[in-house]
């Protein structure tokens, strides 16, 4: 999954018409029961997200129109979803050259400093607590991805003109986590791509999409590694995890631990994806529901700054997590589970190089 703005320019005369929503938030709007397939009735958050993004598209700010996309699941235990999506390999803007883990920003490289106000569809700003002296915390903005893999796709991005590298912070990963429980919808999903693990854009960035499909990583069973920060390790998913859980509280604790875990894997030369979703206990679920909680999977992976030829689909956050997007319908026709486990593994670790750090991470966290 890569991010995206447009180049085109606005009609004269739109930006009053898109001015984007100040939508602020407290606590108390957190969604934490009746989450269930099919979809449940939509949240303020769902409303204010969806219908501007749906105003934008019938604006024309985006690089094409996004039918319904032709979807399967591959037969097999792992209940992979393939989705057909031609237009966002051949429409989107060219991923940046990254050659580095630790690039700096490079303002002469596309970034999002170049949004126009159209683009910005709201701002996220969270109430504190009426018994806190603390001020309102900074804006995130939601931000159509122009280049979109599924309804409702967008970037969340702290202030663009601060101009951070694509790393990721405590702030902004508690604001993503905020945002899936701001959600009444259980397929609301939110992510993040290092460098070195498919991110096109070196300005900091998550990405927040609606996928109408649950997946085999909210329910799979769990060992537990670190019981007292929430962390497990996951397995029978199509691509092996550190997953943290949380039923709705400890939220700022949460993004500190991730933060911290993912600080350490690029110190050692690693890269990261991370997946945030509704999702069972560590110990799983075997029903339909996708919990009340919040399930956030880290996976550690060789850097890669090129892409792959002759792959049937880019090792992102989402093909991680079991979703495909693919940009070929002959592939897309005979894609088996088998061949497509092999493209999403074969970045990661080897199970024993895996379990050796998921104990250092264990006891990083601990300490």
């Amino acid at each position: 999954m890569a991010a995206g703005t447009s180049e085109h320019q606005e009609q004269p005369g739109l930006q009053d018409a898109l001015r984007p929503e100040d939508l602020v938030y407290h606590e108390d709007e957190f969604i934490l029961e009746g989450i269930a397939w099919p979809d449940a009735t939509l949240s303020r958050f769902d409303r204010a997200l969806l219908g501007a993004w749906q105003e934008r598209m019938a604006r024309g700010l985006f690089r094409y129109q996004l039918a319904e996309l032709p979807t399967r699941v591959l037969p097999g235990t792992m209940r992979l979803l393939a989705q057909l999506n031609v237009q966002r390999s051949t429409e989107r803007r060219r991923p940046q050259a990254v050659h580095s883990l630790t690039q700096p920003f490079d303002p002469q490289q596309f970034n999002f400093t170049q949004i126009r106000p159209g683009e910005v569809l709201l701002r996220l700003q969270r109430r504190p607590p009426a018994e806190s002296d603390l001020a309102a915390a900074d804006h995130v903005l939601v931000v159509i991805n122009v280049s979109p893999l599924e309804r409702g796709h967008v970037l969340l991005l702290p202030e663009p003109t601060l101009c951070l590298p694509q790393v990721l912070t405590p702030e902004l990963l508690r604001v993503g986590l905020e945002a899936v429980l701001l959600s009444a919808h259980p397929g609301f999903r939110v992510g993040f791509n290092s460098l070195g693990a498919s991110a096109s854009v070196n300005h900091l960035h998550l990405h927040g999409f609606y996928l109408a499909h649950p997946l085999l990583v909210e329910t799979a069973p769990a060992e537990p590694l670190c019981p007292s920060r929430g962390l497990s390790l996951l397995h029978e998913a199509p691509a092996p995890a550190l997953l943290f859980y949380t039923a709705g509280a400890g939220l700022e604790a949460l993004a500190r631990d991730v933060c911290r875990a993912a600080a350490h894997l690029l110190a050692t030369g690693l890269a990261y994806n991370v997946f945030v979703t509704r999702g069972a206990p560590p110990e799983g679920s075997a029903g339909p529901g996708p919990g009340a909680g919040l399930r956030l999977l880290l996976w550690a992976r060789r850097p890669r700054f090129e892409a792959e030829e002759g792959a049937p689909f880019n090792v992102a956050l989402c093909e991680l997590a079991g979703h495909l997007p693919m940009a070929a319908a002959a592939a897309f026709e005979e894609l088996g589970e088998a061949e497509a486990l092999r493209a999403i593994r074969e970045p990661l670790l080897p199970e024993p190089e895996m379990r050796r750090l998921a104990a250092e991470l264990a006891r990083l966290l601990e300490d």
